[in-house]
């Protein structure tokens, strides 16, 4: 994938954006809000939106092409030089947070927001909490939490959520963020972390800004965000985008050893009432069983993949599992929390290659996943109870992971 060179920070700024300075120096810092993916359509509706949403704010909006500076409805249009998207459009990736940090810089931003593709479907509600959290303090870092349906965000609610709030003590539910709001500070350290080199034949790589606030002790809060339509990656191959995200998520990991394994994470709170567990209906129930072939096809032709992994007790309960019908398939939550930790700890010992792992995990994901359609059937309230109490079983097995990461001879498979 090309994409433009990122370059450093410029001292000197352009006569548009010298005027722009100054300007924002004359009425307060201002609240940058950048567009990377904005259409000509998608500016005019968001510039209207912010000035009547966020009225009272210096606004600056950066958006590609908004090359000289200038003012309208109160909002003031800048360049945001962005780099080729390309196939991460779904996502924020370290050239968005790189631009958006060397402007917060620039401009001397109060607080910074960088909006992902579809940002127009974002509420009004939405944009302002995310503003407020870090303009009112209460925030170097707010990411959004959408009301997502039972079929949605579920690589999330599997592994990233689950991960990040058992490592890194943050609850935030979408941690690989659409969107995201930060401060002064946090804008410094995206531009240190997004700078560093990766390798030019790899996509860019992803950031995962909740996780850099963390080990920075910065603060962190999930704002209520509403509905957003939230856009599908152009690549629907499972395979390769589980390798895509999981393999980041993993690396990150991998490099903060020294801090997850001292941080202490808070057991997530489930919903106050426990809906009653029903089982899948007509119109998902095929999805559902072809998800368990998946998994049962895969426990036969995986066992010696699996088996430098996992070990016995683990194996064991694979093995029990597969032989459940449909009708009553279920991945118990603490057997996948260790699954998943297992898989974390083979990655950083390089135990096979990291493409095999990684592909090796997309069944046992699809079983998850199979166990959560058929327990919530449709049901939101049922859904929100089943990715809780997936998040606290990570949370209650992080002691195997510690000590299997201090230790790993003495748990070899």
């Amino acid at each position: 994938m090309s994409t433009s060179p990122m370059t450093e920070p410029t001292n000197a700024a352009s006569p548009q954006q010298s005027g722009a300075i100054a300007a924002a120096s004359s009425v307060g810092a201002p609240l940058l809000i950048c567009l990377p993916s904005a259409t000509a359509e998608t500016v005019e509706t968001m510039r209207e939106r912010m000035a009547s949403a966020l009225q009272g704010h210096n606004l600056f909006l950066a958006t590609p092409g908004g090359a000289s500076a200038h003012a309208a409805n109160g909002v003031t249009v800048v360049d945001y030089p962005v780099a080729s998207r390309g196939d991460a459009a779904w996502a924020l990736t370290s050239p968005d947070y790189l631009v958006a940090a060397q402007l917060a810089i620039e401009y001397d931003a109060a607080a910074t927001l960088v909006l992902g593709n579809e940002a127009a479907s974002l509420s009004v509600a939405g944009l302002q909490a995310l503003a407020e959290a870090v303009l009112t303090g209460k925030a170097d870092l707010a990411v959004p939490r959408y009301r997502t349906g039972p079929h949605d965000a579920l690589v999330s609610s599997a592994l990233l959520y689950p991960l990040t709030n058992a490592l890194f003590g943050t609850p935030a539910h979408l941690p690989l963020p659409l969107d995201a709001a930060f401060s002064a500070r946090m804008a410094k350290r995206l531009s240190t972390v997004a700078r560093k080199p990766s390798n030019a034949a790899q996509p860019e790589p992803l950031i995962w800004p909740v996780a850099e606030a963390c080990i920075s002790s910065f603060l962190v809060k999930e704002i209520d965000a509403g509905e957003r339509t939230l856009p599908q990656p152009a690549d629907l191959d499972l395979n390769t985008l589980l390798a895509e995200i999981v393999g980041s998520l993993f690396g990150d990991i991998e490099a903060k050893a020294t801090f997850w394994q001292r941080a202490r994470a808070p057991m997530p709170a489930k919903p106050n009432v426990e809906p009653a567990r029903t089982t899948s209906e007509a119109e998902e129930f095929e999805d559902v069983r072809a998800m368990v072939d998946s998994f049962r096809n895969a426990y036969t032709n995986l066992q010696e993949i699996w088996s430098l992994v996992l070990p016995p007790q683990s194996l064991l309960g694979l093995k029990r599992i597969s032989r459940a019908p449909a009708e009553e398939f279920a991945m118990p939550a603490d057997l996948w929390a260790r699954t998943v930790y297992d898989f974390v700890l083979a990655y950083h010992l390089r135990t096979i290659n990291r493409g095999h792992l990684l592909g090796a995990l997309t069944p046992l994901y699809l079983a998850w996943v199979a166990s959560h359609l058929r327990q919530c059937a449709g049901d939101a309230a049922t859904a929100a109870f089943h990715v809780e109490e997936t998040a606290a079983a990570f949370v209650a097995e992080k002691p195997y992971i510690v000590s299997r990461w201090r230790w790993p001879d003495r748990f070899n498979p």
